[in-house]
C-alpha cells in the first residue's frame, strides 16, 4: 500500500509500507544501530591528525535493499491491477516490518566484512581497516561510519572506498562527495588560526530552521500567551530556577510540545551547542511534568538562539603544551600494589599518531535548590578537540564542597576510562596518562 507521499527536495516520494503491526513481535532488537557521537568527533579529529580523506555518502531506499528476516505474506489490494486477490510474499524488508531496521543492519554489516571492514568491539557501527597510505608508508586504520544509511568514510582514498560500496548498496546520486550537512550539522575543514586544518560542525542551519519552526508555532497557536523575548542575552533569564517553578501544569497537547522540543534542544547540543547543555539538562528534569514557566524557557532558550544562532565547534588536533610541573608524582604501591592500566587483550595493534587526553571537571554544591543535589560538568579533550563533554545533576545529596567535586570527578574518570577504552578499540595509540584538570584542591590533594 501507499503509506504516504512526502516532499522531500521537490521531489514527491512515495514509500511502500507493510502492516507490521498484524506480525508477531520478533524476539531480538528490531532498529538498527548507529554510530556515537563522540565516535564522530574522533574520528574527524584522527582525520586532521593524520591527514586523510573525509567523504560521504547516503544510501538510496536503505531498507529495501535488504531481504527480510521474518516470513511475511499478505493479499494483495486493488492497487496491485491485476493481481488483486492473490497472495503474494514479502522477501524484502519493506518499511514497516518490524524487523526491517535490524535487517538492513545485517545486510550491511556482511556488506562491510565482504569489503574487509571488521566492526569495533567498543562501537559496533564504526568499521575498521589497517591500511597503508602509498604516498609515505604511513600505517592507519580507515574507518566508515555507520548512521543507519548515512556513511562518513575516512581513508586516504575515501572516495574509492564509497565507489565500492556503491556497487553493494546504490547511492543517491549527487550524495557521494565532501561533506555538507551531516547528522543535520553543517561540517567542512577549515584553517585555524593556528594553521592547521581541521574539520568542523556547524549546527546554526539547523538552529535557523528550529527557530524559525517555534515562532510559526507561536504565531499560529501560542500568539495571545506567548512569543519569543526580544532581547536574551544567556539561555535562561536571570534567576530562573525551574525546580521551584510552580505556575500552572501544561496541558496534553503543549505537553507533548514541550517534549518535542527538549529533543529538538539536546540535538543541538549534541552537534555542538555546548553553551547551552546545562539549561537543556535542567529541564530535561521536568519532562514528566512541564508547566508553563519550563515552556516559557524553553522559548527564552530560542530567543537566544535567534540571536546567537551561529556557532562551530573546530576538532584542532594540535597537540596541548602541558605543564607538567602541575602534576605531582606519587607512589601508591603499598595502597594498591604494582598494578597497570589493564589493556584489553583483543585490543588491535595500534596505527597512526598518537594522543593526548584531558579532562577538565567541576561540580557545584547544592545548585538544585528543592532537592540539594549537586551538578557534575566536565569536558575531555582529544589532544586540542572537543570530544565528550557533560552536565548532570548527581545521584546523591553531598554535605560538602569536597564531597559534590569528588562526586564529579569520579562522574568524570568513569568516562575517560572507557573513552581510552574505546580508542584502544580503534586502534588509536594513547601518548601517556590522561591528565585531569580540577579547581577543588581538597579533592586534588586526596588523589595524591
Amino acid at each position: 500500500m501507499i503509506f504516504d507521499i512526502k516532499m522531500e527536495d521537490f521531489r514527491r516520494k512515495a514509500w511502500l509500507v507493510a502492516g507490521g503491526h498484524v506480525t508477531d513481535v520478533p524476539p531480538t532488537i528490531t532498529y538498527s544501530s548507529v554510530v556515537g557521537r563522540e565516535t564522530v568527533r574522533i574520528a574527524l579529529t584522527l582525520a586532521a591528525l593524520n591527514d586523510l580523506e573525509v567523504k560521504v555518502a547516503d544510501i538510496m531506499n536503505a531498507f529495501v535493499t535488504a531481504p527480510t528476516e521474518e516470513k511475511i505474506w499478505t493479499i494483495l489490494g486493488p492497487e496491485f491491477g491485476n493481481n488483486q486477490g492473490k497472495k503474494a510474499v514479502i522477501v524484502r524488508a519493506l518499511y514497516g516490518l518490524k524487523n526491517a531496521g535490524a535487517s538492513f543492519r545485517h545486510h550491511l554489516a556482511d556488506c562491510m566484512k565482504h569489503l574487509g571492514y571488521t566492526p569495533c568491539l567498543a562501537d559496533p557501527d564504526l568499521w575498521m581497516k589497517p591500511e597503508v597510505r602509498p604516498d609515505d608508508g604511513m600505517a592507519y586504520y580507515a574507518y566508515i561510519l555507520c548512521y543507519v544509511d548515512d556513511i562518513l568514510s575516512n581513508a586516504h582514498n575515501a572516495e574509492d572506498v564509497l565507489h565500492r560500496l556503491d556497487k553493494y548498496f546504490m547511492l543517491k546520486p549527487g550524495s557521494l562527495g565532501d561533506p555538507d550537512i551531516y547528522l543535520g550539522a553543517k561540517l567542512k575543514k577549515m584553517k585555524l588560526p593556528n594553521g592547521v586544518k581541521a574539520w568542523a560542525m556547524s549546527p546554526a542551519q539547523y538552529v535557523h530552521q528550529s527557530v524559525k519552526n517555534v515562532e510559526k508555532y507561536l504565531e499560529e497557536n501560542l500568539s495571545a500567551r506567548w512569543k519569543l523575548p526580544s532581547k536574551a542575552e544567556n539561555p535562561f533569564a536571570i534567576g530562573f530556577s525551574p525546580e521551584l517553578d510552580d505556575s500552572p501544569e501544561l496541558d496534553p497537547s503543549l505537553s507533548s510540545y514541550y517534549q518535542s522540543q527538549i529533543g529538538i534542544l539536546r540535538w543541538m547540543v549534541e552537534l555542538g551547542r555546548i553553551d547551552m547543555m546545562t539549561e537543556v539538562s535542567m529541564l530535561v528534569s521536568h519532562l514528566a511534568m512541564p508547566r508553563e514557566g519550563h515552556l516559557e524557557a524553553i522559548f527564552h532558550i530560542y530567543a537566544y538562539l535567534k540571536q546567537k544562532y551561529n556557532s562551530r565547534l573546530a576538532f584542532d588536533p594540535t597537540y596541548p603544551s602541558i605543564d607538567m610541573s602541575d602534576f605531582k608524582e606519587c607512589d601508591w604501591k603499598q595502597f594498591y600494589g604494582d598494578v597497570k592500566e589493564a589493556i584489553p587483550p583483543n585490543a588491535p595493534e595500534t596505527r597512526g599518531k598518537d594522543v593526548d587526553l584531558r579532562m577538565f571537571v567541576d561540580s557545584d554544591h547544592a545548585g538544585d535548590k528543592l532537592t540539594r543535589r549537586s551538578r557534575t560538568g566536565f569536558m575531555i579533550f582529544m589532544n586540542t578537540a572537543l570530544i565528550d563533554a557533560l552536565s548532570k545533576k548527581q545521584a546523591t545529596i553531598e554535605t560538602s564542597v569536597f564531597g559534590a567535586e569528588f562526586v564529579a570527578l569520579k562522574h568524570g574518570m568513569e568516562r575517560l576510562c572507557g573513552l581510552r577504552y574505546k580508542l584502544r578499540m580503534m586502534g588509536v595509540s594513547i601518548s601517556g596518562p590522561s591528565y585531569i584538570y580540577g579547581d577543588n584542591m581538597s579533592v586534588i590533594h586526596n588523589t595524591q
